[in-house]
C-alpha cells in the first residue's frame, strides 16, 4: 500500500489580540491537512497496521510542512494536536491509523516533545469539520495551552478518503488567566508537568 494524496490544505491564523492588550508577538495557530485514499473503504480488513507503517514517513513530511508554514523554527512551537476525518465508506478505526504516524512525527521534529499528542477522530461526510484538541508539547497540565482548532476541507473526505490533520501553535491562549502550571515552569520530565 502507498499513500495516495489528492490534496493538501494548510492554514495559519495570526492572532493579534482577543480584546485585551496585544501580546509582544502574535500567536500563530496552524494546521495542515492531507486528503488521501482510504485503502480499506467499503470493506472490513482485519490487519490495518501495515498501512500505519506506510504513514510514518508521510507524518514526518506533513509535520515539517506545518513547521515551515509557521516560520520554520521548530523551537518556536509549543502546542500541538492531531485528528482524522474518515469518509463515510470507512470506519472509525481507520482514523486511528494516524495516532502513531502523526503524533510521533511531531514529537520527533519538535525535539522529542514529552507530552502525548491529543487527538480526535470521526466519520464524516464531504465538508465535515472537526475540533482538533491542542495541549502543550512537553506538559499536558499547562492550562494556558488547552484549546482547539476547527479544521475541515471543503471537498473532503469523499466516502473512500481520509483527511489526516496536524495542528501546531507558537503559544498558549492569548490573555490566559486561568492559573495552574505556566509554560515557563514546565519541567518536561514526564509529559505531564
Amino acid at each position: 500500500m502507498s499513500v495516495d494524496v489528492r490534496k493538501y490544505q494548510t492554514t495559519v491564523e495570526e492572532i493579534l489580540h482577543e480584546g485585551g492588550p496585544p501580546p509582544a508577538a502574535p500567536l500563530l495557530v496552524g494546521s495542515v491537512s492531507a486528503v488521501i485514499d482510504n485503502p480499506f473503504a467499503g470493506r472490513y480488513v482485519e490487519e490495518l497496521q501495515p498501512f500505519m507503517e506506510e504513514l510514518k514517513p508521510f507524518g514526518l513530511a506533513m509535520a515539517q510542512r506545518l513547521i515551515d508554514a509557521l516560520g520554520g523554527d521548530a523551537a518556536a512551537i509549543s502546542g500541538y494536536g492531531k485528528a482524522t476525518i474518515v469518509g463515510a465508506g470507512g470506519e472509525l478505526e481507520h482514523g486511528a491509523l494516524w495516532h502513531v504516524p502523526g503524533g510521533y512525527a511531531m514529537r520527533e521534529l519538535l525535539g522529542d516533545a514529552k507530552a502525548i499528542v491529543p487527538s480526535s477522530k470521526k466519520v464524516g461526510a464531504v465538508g465535515a469539520r472537526i475540533d482538533v484538541p491542542i495541549t502543550h508539547i512537553n506538559a499536558a497540565y499547562v492550562r494556558g495551552h488547552f484549546s482547539a482548532l476547527e479544521v475541515g476541507v471543503p471537498d473532503g473526505p469523499r466516502p473512500d478518503e481520509l483527511v489526516l490533520i496536524l495542528v501546531m501553535t507558537t503559544g498558549g491562549r492569548i490573555h490566559d488567566r486561568m492559573g495552574g502550571l505556566r509554560a515557563e515552569d514546565v519541567k518536561g520530565e514526564d509529559g505531564l508537568r
